[in-house]
Formats: C-alpha cells, sequence, structure tokens
C-alpha cells in the first residue's frame, strides 16, 4: 500500500517543503495511514515529508509522537503520576501551538494506559506538569481506575480462554481427521 501525502505528491511541493522550515501539514487521514507503517522502504521522500512535519510541532504529529515529547519533556508523564485536574490547560500553557485535538488524543492514550491506572488506583495525591504534589485523589478515581483495571483484566482473561478453547477444538479436529485418514488407508489396503 502506497501512501503519498499530498505535500509529496507534486516536485514543486517536494521542493518549496525542503526550502522553506515549516511544511504544510497532511491531513488526519493521511497521517492514519503513515502511523500504520505502510510506507514502502524505498520511496524516501514520502517517508521524509511526515517525520519533519511531525518533529515540526505541527498538526500532522501524531498523538503517540506528542505524548513520547511529553514524557521527555514533564516528570509527571515520565513518571507516570497522576496528572493534575485541567493538565490541558497547565499544557495548552507551555506549550501555546499544541493542537487540541491532538493533545486531548495524546491524554487519553496516557490516562488509559496500565501504568497510568495502576498508579491511579493507589495514589494519594495528584501532579502538576512538573511532578510537585496538587489536590488529593478522591476515592471515587481511584474506584474508577480500579473498576477499569477489573475491566481489563476480565476482557484478557475471556480473550485467552477463547484461544485456550479454539486450541483445543483445532487439536480435537487433527486428531480427529487423522483417525479418519488411518481408517481410509485401512480399508482402502483391502
Amino acid at each position: 500500500m502506497n501512501t503519498i501525502s499530498t505535500v509529496a505528491a507534486s516536485p514543486e511541493a517536494t521542493e518549496a517543503n525542503a526550502a522553506n522550515a515549516t511544511p504544510e501539514p497532511i491531513d488526519a487521514a493521511q497521517e492514519d495511514t503513515t502511523d500504520a507503517g505502510a510506507q514502502p522502504a524505498d520511496d524516501a521522500a514520502t517517508a521524509a515529508a511526515p517525520a519533519a512535519q511531525a518533529g515540526a510541532g505541527s498538526d500532522a504529529q501524531s498523538p503517540r509522537a506528542l505524548l513520547k515529547q511529553l514524557q521527555q519533556q514533564f516528570p509527571a508523564f515520565r513518571d507516570c503520576l497522576p496528572l493534575a485536574i485541567g493538565i490541558d490547560k497547565q499544557l495548552l500553557a507551555r506549550m501555546p501551538g499544541l493542537n487540541r485535538k491532538l493533545m486531548r488524543a495524546a491524554l487519553g492514550i496516557h490516562t488509559g494506559s496500565m501504568r497510568y491506572l495502576r498508579a491511579m488506583e493507589k495514589a494519594t495525591v495528584r501532579h502538576d506538569l512538573d511532578g510537585k504534589p496538587g489536590e488529593e485523589v478522591t476515592d471515587t478515581h481511584r474506584l474508577h481506575a480500579k473498576e477499569l483495571l477489573q475491566q481489563r483484566f476480565k476482557k484478557e482473561a475471556e480473550r485467552k480462554k477463547a484461544e485456550r478453547e479454539a486450541a483445543v477444538q483445532a487439536e480435537a479436529d487433527r486428531k480427529r481427521q487423522e483417525k479418519l485418514e488411518q481408517l481410509a488407508s485401512k480399508f482402502a489396503r483391502r
């Protein structure tokens, strides 16, 4: 599958982007295809355009790339501390050009991670971007994190059980087929 952004599609656009320090952003549909790793290895121009745009902090950056940047920049994200209520406003104050939709997606990934939920389940205080303690974590929020973890563990257990049952069924089918073949070969000799 070949994914070419509209920026890299024409030679003029590629030359203009190389000359300008701030390339034009690609739209979200094109970004999603580049995140899937569907780029051919031999198409260097296609691979370079999204990478340059992601580094520029534009709309083309993926939520996971932004989260990685936040983890490098802020101790609260790096250490997976329970985040203060309104952390999005703190982020926007520190990073004024930040795309709100992208930021919310990155925050959703972070706060939905197993590591963060485990931290929230046991936490007593929330932290600002610098890791300084702030307000208290409510019992409601701790309970919510615990419930989310239980749901995930239950889903994972159900998935593993279904895999085991499918493997047992496949083995039984294989043995049945093997016996049928043995019977067929036995009666074919006569």
